[in-house]
């Protein structure tokens, strides 16, 4: 076993054994006896193959201990736990995981590929559905897309290459083959699976207590049917929740009577918060607004909670229409039409067009008493790739009518905040850096390389062009956690950087993590900006980490006399 940092707010630990099933077994049994731990300031656990993540925030273990940063501090803890459920056995814990059957129409319309693996296997296709259907196969890791289940224990007759070319769309419930895997997809999404069938089981349901069906260490089975009835459920999941008992479109009809109209959507603009906790082991991303730091200051500016509903905007800024009298404040890029980094007084039938950004990439707008779509999975963050959350899983369009939260305080006039909290937002950026599981594997150079920010990037991830990244090790990995920050490099040599959509776990090498503080100045750059890395300590992370929350809550208490 073996403990090392993931990013600056995250752990990774990695489990070894004789087989796949005899990790898996202990993963599935420490994920499990570290979730009841309840260990005070962890966010999240996420298992995927051989290790399992722990997410933190690193200020809740300022101050224990003296002489140790936060990730010792949890380091120690998350090792005595370790030990501690290593006492359990191994194969008590892989007889007792859940069975789920999934019933299948193979073939057909329903399998669009499998012709295609019959033909790379030499079975026919009746034999490739019989291996598949009897096979028993194991839940390694969900990720890729909500409640996506990589699975193990296909026969190895069945391995087939994924796709050349990926499909842009596959459909929700197709079963697939890729590589020496198979999985089911619950939502549409792009993909380069082989499509060998389809199920019309929801495998991903925002409504349920847990999204996602499935978990890591369950076994699964197929069932081969003729024909499904559609939109089965299943019995074994609750409900719960007003998003469970009404549609969402039902709760913002009736949440408030306070109102922003949408006269013109611009580029693409989107409802955010600070994103979704305790999601990603069902393979639901973060979320959240990518200028985290922005969205924050923006509430903090016209009375709101923090993590309150604010629009993101991108490049070029909606009009909007406001039907209420209020305040707004406008934070991160700079657009034409409205002054930011100040709180603004709205009335009633006026409207403001933000125009293009002068500087920076994205805004954030809030209203006063916040933006108050209905709550999905815990987040008002919209992620558009599996359409939820936000105002209708989608971007704003022309007609929208936002609801808002009611005005409790009033603010001030004429005056803004101290132009020395604001981030630097440069064009070219030197970014923070900590060590990632294959920094070493990359030699040095990439830490004096300017990489340019290719038009291929969206809040998913930054694509960057430079000098081709050569590793020095060609084995393959096995997926893991990954976070928002984590500097991935796939076979072409070219980094990513993954942002707030992220999927939540990876297979690529990781060469680094941005530094949490240093994300929104990622989230400022536009393409063809150019972006440097410098590589810091974890301590050093976490201790830029905490200065700049000591910041935020001088703010706040220098806003209490403004806002009443």
């Amino acid at each position: 076993m073996t403990i090392e940092p993931l990013g600056d707010a995250a752990l990774l630990v990695t489990f070894e054994g004789d087989s796949k099933v005899d990790v898996l077994s202990r993963v599935s049994t420490w994920t499990r006896a570290f979730v009841e731990a309840q260990v005070p300031g962890v966010v999240d656990v996420v298992p995927a193959y051989a290790s399992v993540a722990v997410f933190y925030d690193p200020l809740r273990f300022v101050g224990l201990k003296a002489e140790d940063s936060p990730f010792n501090i949890l380091k120690h803890l998350v090792a005595a736990l370790v030990v501690e459920s290593s006492n359990q056995d191994a194969l008590g814990a892989n007889n007792s995981a859940r069975c789920v059957e999934i019933p299948v129409s193979y073939g057909a319309e329903a399998g669009i590929d499998i012709a295609l693996v019959a033909a790379h296997t030499g079975l026919t296709e009746v034999e490739v559905v019989a291996r598949h259907s009897e096979a028993e196969y194991r839940v390694q890791a969900i990720g890729f897309a909500p409640g996506f289940p990589y699975l193990s224990g296909l026969p190895t007759q069945l391995a087939t290459p994924r796709r050349v070319t990926p499909r842009t769309k596959v459909p929700a419930g197709s079963v697939g083959i890729g590589g020496a895997q198979t999985g089911v997809y619950p939502i549409e999404t792009p993909g380069g699976w082989q499509i060998i069938g389809s199920t019309d089981l929801k495998l991903f349901d925002v409504t349920r207590a847990e999204p996602a069906y499935l978990r890591v260490g369950d076994r699964v089975r197929f069932r081969a049917v003729e024909s499904q009835p559609r939109s089965l459920d299943l019995p074994t999941t609750k409900q719960t929740g007003a998003v469970a008992k009404r549609s969402v479109q039902e709760i913002n009809d009736n949440l408030a009577t306070r109102t922003f109209r949408v006269v013109q959507a611009g580029m693409w603009t989107t409802v955010q918060d600070l994103g979704r906790v305790g999601q990603r082991a069902a393979g639901v991303p973060v979320s959240g607004a990518l200028d985290r730091f922005a969205a924050r200051v923006a509430n903090l500016l016209v009375g709101n909670a923090e993590n309150a509903g604010v629009l993101e905007l991108t490049l070029l800024g909606p009009e909007i229409e406001f039907l209420t009298d209020g305040w707004i404040a406008l934070t991160g890029a700079l657009f034409a039409g409205c002054e930011a980094w100040r709180p603004l007084a709205v009335r009633a039938g006026q409207r403001i067009k933000f125009g293009a950004a002068t500087k920076g990439c994205r805004g954030y707008l809030a209203v006063s008493g916040g933006i108050e779509v209905a709550p999905v999975l815990g987040s008002r963050s919209t992620y558009g790739r599996a359409g939820f959350g936000g105002w209708q899983g989608r971007t704003l369009r022309v007609g929208d009518v936002l609801p808002l939260g009611a005005a409790v305080r009033e603010v001030a006039q004429r005056w803004s905040i101290d132009s020395r909290i604001i981030p630097d937002y440069l064009s070219n950026p030197i970014v923070r850096v900590v060590l990632g599981a294959q920094t070493d594997e990359f030699g040095a150079t990439w830490l004096k390389t300017d990489f340019r920010v290719s038009p291929q990037s969206d809040r998913m991830g930054m694509r960057l062009a430079g000098t081709a990244l050569v590793r020095t090790v060609g084995d393959d990995l096995l997926s893991s956690a990954v976070v928002p920050g984590t500097v991935q490099v796939p076979p072409d040599g070219q980094p990513i950087v993954l942002l707030a959509d992220a999927q939540t776990i990876g297979g690529y090498p990781q060469l680094a993590h941005v530094i949490d503080v240093d994300l929104p100045l990622l989230a400022q750059l536009r393409p063809g900006d150019t972006v440097r890395f410098r590589l810091v300590s974890i301590q050093e992370a976490q201790e830029r980490w905490l200065a700049r929350e000591q910041a935020l809550a001088m703010l706040r208490e220098g806003l209490a006399q403004k806002i009443r």
